[in-house]
């Protein structure tokens, strides 16, 4: 199939698609055992006007059984920082060799124009890849919030109706300490109508710092975005000082929390307690399954990392925690590769937390859920009367989808197959110098 056979004008069905359970809300029909069945989807005026069980007899555009999934929604990316690595690769692969090689980076290139370049460049690999909807971090630690929040603004403009572009604020929690600073990066991000976000680490009054972040989220009606625990450290509990800090403010907005990385390492005692807290609280939680596995564990000594470096999502999706995966990093020093394409996202996510035997939900991953979270109406899915917005693979099952790039996939917005075209690493070339 080549995006010359979707028509370029009126109306269409593709026939005997093979569609999954849990992001076609609505749909009865027979399911295999891995959640899929086929189905007829009625694609009018950009949306889709219906979509029912596969009937053999029907006229249209005939899949063959080739899976059909709903647009992708990434849910953490850093796209200030992409494709720095030429010119800052991460000296030793280590977390702390990340941090500081993006820290004299960020200082001595950030300028308008190179984040407005990288940004966009990663918005057209995002794009052509078939992502709807994205939530970048954007660091804003003094004075580069005052660069990059502009640029965020911008770039979502130019960006409306391709990608709903979302951004949180990102900086270490230590930076709460200066209350009037941190009034005023507040007020900036309910200008840019974002999110607000910090990191977590163990410091001695990180109780008092997380309740600010959260009495600062509340007075201005923000929702929260927070990086914790991204370390082996067993002592690393600040997933739990969170969720304690949700239940004791009752904050009512989306909670979101990232790597959570610790939580797979303390005592089952930690982490039935943390579970119990993370599930009252209402809180997401995104694992980021190549970075982590990328970052954690890497050994100075040349010996073989010992663990994955993900977080407990499958205890947590058993207690009703919504959790998804997502991009995060991408040829920065946090990640040195990657391209925000949630196929592989949610290939490698597959091997590394085992979403298989049984596939269950799991799909929700990369689609329904982390559009929940970002508060996207109608995102993530594929109903009758919603967007036609959609990804057409070669792949009839999970083992042959999971198993080839898809270079050639169709990617389909509002109804028309668009021309999907990767952005080439040379256009960047002069930013690396």
């Amino acid at each position: 199939m080549s995006v010359l056979e979707f028509p370029t004008s009126g109306s269409y069905t593709l026939l005997g698609a093979r569609v999954h359970g849990s992001l076609t809300p609505g749909l009865t029909a027979e399911r295999d055992a891995d959640g899929f069945l086929l189905a007829d989807i009625a694609v009018d005026n950009g949306k889709v006007a219906s979509i029912a069980p596969h009937d053999p007899t029907s006229a249209g555009i005939a899949l063959k059984g080739r899976i059909v999934l709903p647009c992708f929604v990434d849910c953490h990316t850093h796209i200030d920082k992409g494709h720095i690595w030429p010119r800052k690769p991460n000296p030793d692969g280590s977390f702390m060799g990340a941090l500081d090689a993006t820290g004299a980076d960020r200082a001595a290139r950030w300028n308008a124009d190179d984040v407005a370049r990288r940004m966009d460049f990663s918005l057209r690999s995002a794009y052509a890849h078939g992502t709807k909807a994205l939530r970048t971090h954007i660091d804003s630690v003094a004075p580069q919030e005052e660069i990059s929040w502009p640029v965020f603004e911008m770039m979502r403009e130019k960006w409306r109706g391709r990608i709903e572009l979302q951004g949180a604020c990102l900086l270490g929690i230590e930076g709460v300490r200066d209350r009037k600073w941190f009034a005023r990066l507040a007020k900036r991000v309910v200008e840019a109508k974002g999110v607000l976000g910090v990191v977590t680490y163990m410091l001695p009054d990180l109780d008092e710092l997380v309740d600010h972040v959260f009495a600062t989220a509340k007075e201005h009606g923000l929702d929260l975005d927070f990086h914790a625990d991204e370390t082996d450290d067993l002592a690393a509990v600040s997933l739990k000082k969170i969720a304690e800090a949700a239940i004791w403010n009752e904050f009512k907005g989306r909670i979101l929390v990232g790597h959570c990385c610790s939580l797979a390492r303390q005592p089952d005692r930690e982490v039935l307690d943390t579970l119990d807290k993370v599930a009252r609280a209402g809180l997401g939680v995104v694992s980021l399954p190549m970075c982590n596995l990328y970052l954690q564990d890497r050994r100075s000594d040349g010996t073989t990392p010992r663990w994955r470096g993900v977080t407990l999502l499958h205890e947590m999706k058993a207690r009703g925690i919504p959790v998804a995966v997502a991009s995060d990093n991408t040829r920065d020093p946090f990640y040195a590769y990657g391209d925000l394409d949630m196929l592989e996202v949610y290939r490698m996510a597959t091997r590394i937390l085992h979403f298989d035997h049984p596939v269950g939900d799991w799909p929700k991953s990369v689609a329904a859920t982390p559009a929940e979270i970002m508060r996207l109406d109608g995102a993530g899915i594929l109903a009758a009367g919603g967007p036609a917005d959609f990804v057409v693979f070669r792949g009839r099952s999970w083992t042959e989808l999971l198993s080839r790039p898809e270079s050639d996939r169709i990617v389909v917005r509002d109804g028309r197959a668009i021309l999907r075209e990767i952005p080439d690493y040379a256009e960047l070339d002069d930013l690396m110098v």
